[in-house]
């Protein structure tokens, strides 16, 4: 236990605390939190509080007060850009050299403290620090020397195993060995810190437990530090695992204040270590006198906050605090029901188009009432009439695999976008190795992809290997999959082990739908049991999953049958398997359905250039995806990222897609209260990034594993206030009867709610899906009303001219010219065009 405080420090004579130029324009609740007296302090800052204007103000006012010299305070952030914004900031308010001043990451003072006493650490003076991969690296090439089984030990779960154990600050000797596995990587990670020490270098997680260790072990060097810092800021201090917290402790003193400034109902990364618990730690030990909670919102308008407020309210374990704000209610939160996840995300691109258009949304607008003084609010009656900036528009989504739909539908609608924090789904690693062998299935003559997979996952292919075999490729002017037979020895063994892996998969997938093909190499390859032993392997693992989905939809939109056997076009001639027709329809690709079909293979039509098969076809498609299509550095784009990504950030309006039971709240948390806790602050993170509009939405239907399941609503839709809420479509109303037909369909101009509106029973459609019976394809009517020169809309091409009109009735098709796809022949009993007005 700490003990007792000194007396409150008091600001210099003569100045009253509201006389200070530097307390203007604080509201109560900051002012108080600014000019605490010295003490233990908590400070519950709600998002968009200010919260880091808190904390650099504070900062200032010891200073210009005598409460402390520039080399008293200790400032901790977790990111460095927070730390330079401080610095920034501190600079602008005050006079003084801030270069030498404690401020900085936890990583950053950790590093800095070592450097001072490397001696005492047992560090050499120049020790280097290795980053994420720097460490995998290293402990490949320990396992390569000790003759670890990298397959039963992955290289990248014995990294993760010696990172948890750093957070928990606890060394090989303090580790349990529950079973021989356990007790192997205890081994390993002691070999491995026998490694780093001969080498003189240390990981992250070193930097942080051997100065813990340095102040514990070290009473002078601690009680130096303790005289040193008598002032102590933590922010987001939620975001602390258990060793940050231990290692705050030990440079606390008896005469030290600690002011931590954080929000519980936004700790959200329990998955990385986080102890949403060290708050209510740091009350109860450290005798905290002084708690403020900063609950005046400068961000978002006030059904927005109503939203939040009432949803967090669910939470049973959090310190408690209510948002309000004096910009008024504003818009309503705006909630969609979409029949499928196509729907829901070709609904925000028209919602998008008609933000930046011009402010107004889908459903009736509600102007906001002025803010004091301007605002948000006069921002937002402008933004109604000249419309948002794309950069002001975001989407979010809790899984990184959501995005491949929303991006499809922004990229064939030509509106710009950016991924923030990642790659777009086509450029992620784990796609494009599952890309490669698929490529492989086509043409094992593909060296690139040959290069890209023969040794991942790894199977014993190391470099040398690869060189050997593009030399011999080279010198016999075969590709690398004729050479293998040239490679002798071990070497050799292995590229051949490889090649005849790939030969089986390609015979296990002859004459299966696409999705299957690709389910098959998911799981042969090895990709998806590689993923499951890395930390955050999950989402790669959803991504492949995604990928299944992908492929389902390319096939459904290109006009292929479901379950279309994924052959070339030209082996499907004469008597085609299990007595189907051809599986690609003719008049989709502007093929003569009355031209006998060719002994010889089928060259590409002259007009469209399209006779691959699902497969050749898929792969071209994913190589388009993965283009130059992201918005470009400094050019006007919309948003896209994961709700963690989002963390910091702000924008005017927000989407929320994919608020079902099991997507948000994601099914891994929803068996333990604590995990159905954190995705509740998950959310409240999400609502709380919109300043003028909020969006929320979920699908009746959703691809998962390429078959189409039913989605039930998120649980949060009970929890959000009933008066903040605007239901775009009926709320819970019957399956199909809400999404406009050119939404619900991707872009139809017939049908009653989607792909399964017209049906009597929706279940039994349903079922039929699920099954692999694709329901019968409802023909458009004969006066299409479609003409040369019009501009029209298709989900999967974008928009585009309509070159020409032929046929009548069921046999009509239009030629139609894509800014992005080129000119494309299209049955218009198959394809559903909505015309751009």
């Amino acid at each position: 236990m700490f003990p007792q405080h000194p007396p409150a420090a008091q600001p210099a004579a003569g100045m009253a605390p509201q006389a200070s130029p530097l307390l203007r324009n604080l509201n109560p609740e900051q002012l108080a939190a600014v000019t605490l007296p010295a003490g233990h302090a908590l400070i519950l800052a709600g998002a968009g509080s200010g919260k880091t204007r808190v904390l650099t103000t504070r900062i200032a006012w010891l200073l210009q007060n005598g409460l402390a010299t520039p080399g008293g305070i200790l400032a901790v952030t977790f990111t460095n850009k927070a730390a330079k914004e401080m610095l920034t900031r501190l600079s602008a308010l005050l006079p003084i050299n801030v270069r030498g001043m404690w401020i900085g990451t936890f990583h950053g003072l950790c590093n800095r403290l070592l450097r001072a006493h490397h001696k005492l650490a047992n560090l050499p003076q120049a020790f280097q620090i290795l980053d994420t991969q720097d460490q995998l690296s290293a402990i490949k090439r320990l396992m390569k020397q000790f003759n670890v089984d990298d397959e039963r030990f992955p290289p990248k779960q014995v990294q993760w195993f010696i990172a948890g154990a750093k957070e928990d600050g606890r060394r090989p000797g303090d580790v349990e060995g529950g079973n021989e596995d356990d007790r192997k990587k205890i081994e390993l990670y002691q070999l491995y810190e026998e490694q780093c020490q001969r080498e003189g270098v240390v990981d992250f997680g070193e930097l942080m437990l051997r100065s813990y260790e340095l102040l514990r072990d070290n009473d002078a060097i601690r009680a130096h530090y303790q005289r040193r810092f008598r002032h102590i800021l933590v922010d987001e201090f939620q975001d602390t695992n258990r060793l940050q917290y231990a290692w705050l402790k030990q440079l606390a003193g008896p005469e030290s204040s600690v002011l931590a400034v954080g929000d519980d109902d936004q700790s959200i990364y329990a998955f990385r270590g986080a102890r949403v618990g060290n708050m209510a730690d740091f009350v109860r030990e450290f005798n905290v006198a002084h708690q403020i909670k900063l609950e005046q919102n400068y961000r978002s308008f006030g059904n927005i906050l109503d939203a939040a407020n009432e949803l967090i309210g669910h939470n049973s374990s959090r310190l408690g605090k209510s948002l309000r704000t004096e910009q008024g209610a504003g818009e309503p939160v705006r909630v969609y029901e979409s029949t499928s996840d196509l729907g829901e995300a070709q609904w925000m691109v028209e919602e998008i188009r008609n933000l930046v258009r011009g402010g107004r949304g889908a459903g009736p607008s509600q102007a906001a009432p002025a803010a004091p003084g301007g605002g948000a609010a006069h921002e937002a009656a402008s933004a109604g009439a000249e419309g948002y900036e794309k950069r002001e528009i975001a989407i979010l989504y809790r899984s990184n695999a959501q995005s491949r739909v929303i991006e499809t539908a922004l990229f064939n609608a030509a509106v710009p976008y950016r991924v923030y924090g990642g790659l777009r789904f086509f450029e992620r690693a784990e796609i494009k190795h599952a890309l490669a062998y698929l490529r492989l299935l086509e043409n094992p003559h593909d060296d690139t992809s040959f290069l890209r997979v023969a040794n991942f996952p790894a199977r014993g292919i190391g470099a040398r290997t690869l060189e050997q075999l593009q030399d011999a490729a080279r010198k016999a002017g075969a590709s690398l999959h004729d050479a293998v037979a040239g490679i002798p020895g071990k070497a050799g063994a292995n590229l051949a082990g490889f090649v005849a892996m790939i030969d089986v998969m390609r015979e296990q997938t002859k004459g299966l739908p696409l999705r299957e093909i690709i389910e098959v190499v998911n799981d042969a390859s090895g990709l998806v049991e590689h993923y499951r032993h890395e930390r955050e392997g999950a989402d790669r693992i959803e991504n492949l999953h995604e990928l299944v989905n992908a492929a389902e939809s390319f096939v459904t939109q290109e006009g292929f049958g479901r379950d279309a056997v994924a052959l070339p076009v030209d082996e499907l001639r004469g008597e085609p398997p299990h007595g189907d027709e051809l599986a690609q329809s003719p008049a989709s690709q502007g093929i003569d359905p009355a031209r006998p079909l060719l002994d010889e293979p089928l060259a590409p039509d002259a007009q469209t250039g399209e006779t691959l098969s699902p497969l050749a076809a898929f792969l071209t498609h994913a190589a388009l995806e993965a283009g130059d299509n992201q918005a470009q550095a400094g050019q006007d784009a919309v948003q896209l990222m994961t709700v963690h990504s989002a963390k910091g950030l702000e924008f005017d309006c927000v989407f929320i897609g994919g608020l079902e039971e099991g997507l948000f709240p994601h099914q891994n948390a929803m068996s333990d209260r604590d995990g159905l806790e954190e995705e509740r602050r998950l959310m409240y993170v999400a609502i709380t990034r919109a300043r003028k509009r909020l969006y929320l939405s979920h699908a009746q239907t959703r691809l998962l594993h390429g078959q189409m399941r039913y989605s039930v609503p998120s649980r949060f839709y009970d929890e959000l206030p009933e008066g903040a809420l605007k239901w775009i479509t009926p709320r819970h109303g019957g399956f199909g009867a809400y999404a406009p037909d050119s939404i619900a369909t991707g872009a139809g101009t017939t049908g009653a709610g989607g792909p399964f509106g017209k049906y009597s029973s929706p279940f039994a459609s349903f079922s039929n899906v699920v099954r692999g019976t694709p329901p019968v394809a409802q023909k458009a009517a004969p006066s299409h009303g479609l003409r040369a020169g019009l501009q029209v809309f298709h989900a999967k091409f974008g928009e585009g001219t309509v070159l020409s009109i032929e046929g009548m009735g069921d046999d009509a098709r239009a030629q139609v010219n894509f800014a992005r796809h080129g000119v494309k022949w299209l049955a218009l009993s198959v394809a559903k065009l909505t015309v751009v007005e």
